[in-house]
């Protein structure tokens, strides 16, 4: 949508209306600074988004495009590129797996068709255990894995119907989707940015792994200014962020790169959450964060990973560690930008628009100026590694440069690049990801003077020779259309996936046309695989499973709550399986009757609350250990606060209701005192109103259960009056009324 390069001008976030975030980006700054911490400005839990009225669309408009900010790499120099990949691999691309249409220009699926409102369209999706959610500028969908359209196209800010505020009422895009496989959770976000401010990230994170049931959402303030061109990672401790922050009255100033960590644990609950931000100043822009592949977590405690060009010419990259603490966020810390120097390279384009089509002179922005989405992580056990790509020039065409880089020492290291651009076409607008043996894919769009904007890709295995892509090069889709005239966007990103289930697909999704013109793009999803991935693993050896049933349970401070732990044999024989839980609140203890079982069995988990205990919402992770294998399953404990028995109090009333007499004459009500919650003091009664010169008694007066009300009247006094009768007994009072009508006599 709005999204703008970068330039090195300094300038004063203040100036923009909003707070100066700290900075810790000046080179050879050794002081981290401090993270500014806000809470969310409102969040709740949505109901199902299959039940929630999808958002008015918008009317067709042009997203406005900014100026063309400079990047301090920029430099306009043209530098020979030493790692260029100058001919096509003698082997076969990849098969594709599979191939269909996303949102784009007349997409239909159950929630009607799609029109063209935007450009261009952020094209972005990834994959889980059942379905791919894709969403655009403007939209958001879900698919099966063979391409059927489950869920929309709707608004994405259908997502927060029922929110308020302009989360709900804006539609403004530069939407992110990430599948959460820790969790399996979605996480779904776009921001709002009305002319002027208050700029806001709103945020979805889904309840379950059903992208299309209850979302936990959040909005979150960008105080310090336009918050461009938001890229989303997903980390244990937290799900982070990056933006291009924009000020000035028009937000047309560039004011650096501003990353953010979001309260993962507790948006996974719907709890209130907090953001912690730090502002990298203007020497950078367009960052990311590391966005996590696989099954096998960071090493615990590992900060997350930023990573950006760099800001010196034409040959570094520049990388910080984001370490966040919810409980002391004065712990939270930032390191200084460090350079990781790499083969030298010139942005394609010199970072703006010169990519050739075929049919038309309009040439397409090459965005250049930045990384490219996702910098995706991967543990492999014996080793981390990122990877990450930008476009660059080659020779008289533009290629992909990619990255393999890895951590050693509390620091990134490059192991190994690469620029793909074996002939003379553009390539571009990449998005890069590895599978659980190590292989590599890269997806792209390629064009020329002769050729009409594609989606392609290559890939290499982990035991190829470094800085080539040794597999060929496939055809996802080859565009059959151009972008014409007056419309130089294009992309303004892609996204590389891998498939949790098998941790060996790639899915990819970007931009094509089919057909020429402007605002009619489509979008293109496919799925490929590399050999060697996935496998058969050996027979299995002895395991076991573990669950938890109720795995939600709720007790009262000071008292208790149970759970049945059992486990099942998986393969082998039946071993011990020993129980342990932790995440327990304070105060709180947690038993297993039996300790331990042989796998098949199970146990009764007691988890015993202190008077003290904090009221909230835990999740306790209970552990069975056997000689063979080790498995954990979560159980949720809700602590409330004890609720205080109730005060004793009475009820009174009057009977009957009304009568009527002839004035001069006395009339008896009967008043009745009904103890409640253990009362025993007696009552002392009281009368006002009913007509005028009348006079009350109580017999008996006290009383703890009945007395007689006798009004004397006066001759003369006529019409109907309310008599209020008042019982008090220490600081407790109630009345209670009857109507009384004097007549002639």
């Amino acid at each position: 949508m709005t999204n703008s390069r970068l330039f090195p001008v300094a300038v004063l976030l203040a100036a923009c209306g909003g707070t100066a975030l700290p900075s810790a980006t000046s080179d050879g700054d050794s002081t981290p600074a401090t993270a500014t911490v806000t809470s969310a400005q409102h969040h709740d839990v949505s109901p199902p988004l299959f039940l929630m009225p999808p958002a008015e669309r918008q009317a067709p408009v042009e997203h406005e495009v900014k100026s063309i900010p400079r990047h301090f790499n920029l430099d306009g120099a043209s530098r020979p590129d030493p790692v260029r990949q100058t001919a096509y691999a003698p082997l076969a691309a990849p098969t594709l797996l599979g191939g269909f249409d996303g949102v784009g220009n007349g997409f239909t699926g159950p929630s009607g068709t799609f029109t063209v409102n935007s450009a261009p369209p952020d094209t972005v999706g990834d994959v889980g255990p059942n379905h791919y959610v894709q969403v655009v500028n403007t939209d958001y969908a879900v698919f099966s894995k063979t391409g059927a359209a489950l869920f929309g196209p709707v608004p994405t800010n259908s997502l927060w119907s029922g929110f308020g505020g302009n989360c709900q009422t804006r539609n403004d895009g530069d939407a992110i989707v990430l599948y959460d496989p820790i969790s399996d959770r979605w996480l779904v976000s776009q921001f709002s940015v009305p002319t002027g401010g208050p700029y806001e990230q709103c945020v979805a994170v889904s309840t379950t792994g059903d992208p299309t049931g209850s979302y936990a959402r959040y909005s979150f303030s960008s105080a310090s200014g336009f918050n461009d061109y938001p890229k989303f990672g997903v980390w244990p401790d937290a799900y982070y962020v990056s933006y291009n922050i924009f000020g000035g009255r028009r937000g047309n100033t560039f004011a650096g790169a501003t990353i953010c960590a979001f309260d993962r644990a507790k948006m996974l609950t719907g709890a209130a959450a907090t953001q912690q931000c730090f502002n990298l100043g203007t020497s950078f822009g367009g960052v990311l964060p590391a966005d996590l592949d696989g099954k096998t977590l960071p090493p615990a405690g590992e900060p997350e990973w930023f990573i950006g060009l760099g800001a010196t010419v034409g040959n570094t990259l520049a990388y910080w560690k984001f370490h966040v603490d919810w409980t002391t966020p004065s712990n939270t810390t930032l390191t200084p930008a460090a350079n990781i120097t790499v083969s030298t390279f010139s942005e394609a384009c010199n970072g703006g628009t010169c990519i050739p089509q075929a049919g038309t002179s309009q040439q397409l922005d090459s965005l250049a100026d930045r990384v490219m989405f996702r910098f995706a992580y991967r543990n492999f056990g014996s080793h981390e590694a990122l990877v990450v790509n930008h476009s660059v020039t080659a020779g008289a065409s533009t290629g992909v440069r990619w990255y393999e880089l890895r951590p050693a020492g509390g620091a990134l290291t490059l192991f190994q690049e690469g620029t793909y651009a074996p002939d003379s076409l553009y390539r571009w607008m990449g998005s890069a990801a590895q599978d659980s043996a190590g292989n590599m894919a890269l997806g792209f769009s390629v064009s020329s003077s002769g050729t009409k904007p594609a989606i392609h890709y290559t890939a290499r295995l982990a035991g190829d020779p470094a800085g080539t892509m040794t597999q060929g090069e496939g055809t996802l889709i080859d565009g059959t259309g151009s972008q014409l005239s007056n419309l130089n966007r294009w992309g303004d990103y892609s996204m590389l996936g891998v498939d949790p289930v098998d941790d060996c697909t790639f899915w990819f999704t970007s931009e094509y046309l089919k057909s020429d013109g402007t605002f009619n793009w489509s979008t293109r999803i496919g799925s490929f695989k590399l050999p060697g991935c996935g496998t058969p693993p050996p027979p299995p050896g002895n395991d076991f499973s573990i669950s938890a049933n109720p795995s939600s349970v709720s007790a009262q401070q000071g008292a208790s709550a149970t759970s049945t732990i059992a486990t099942a044999v998986l393969s082998g024989t039946a071993e011990t399986v020993t129980f342990s839980a932790t995440g327990l609140p304070a105060g709180a203890t947690a038993s297993f009757n039996p300790a331990s079982v042989t796998a098949g069995g199970g146990s009764t988990l007691t988890i015993a609350t202190a008077t003290t205990t904090p009221a909230g919402t835990y999740a306790i992770t209970v552990t069975g250990t056997a000689t063979s294998a080790t498995h954990s399953t979560t159980v949720t404990l809700t602590v409330t606060g004890i609720t205080p028995p109730p005060s004793p109090d009475f009820s009174l009333a009057v009977s009957p209701a009304s009568q009527s007499i002839k004035a001069g004459l006395a009339v008896s009500y009967a008043v009745t005192v009904t103890p409640t919650n253990g009362f025993t003091g007696s009552v002392a009664l009281s009368a006002s109103g009913g007509p005028a010169g009348a006079t009350f008694s109580f017999s008996p007066n006290p009383t703890s259960t009945s007395s007689t009300l006798t009004v004397q009247t006066v001759a003369g006094r006529l019409g109907t009056n309310t008599i209020t009768v008042t019982g008090t007994s220490g600081t407790l009072s109630h009345s209670a009324t009857a109507s009384l009508t004097t007549t002639k006599h």
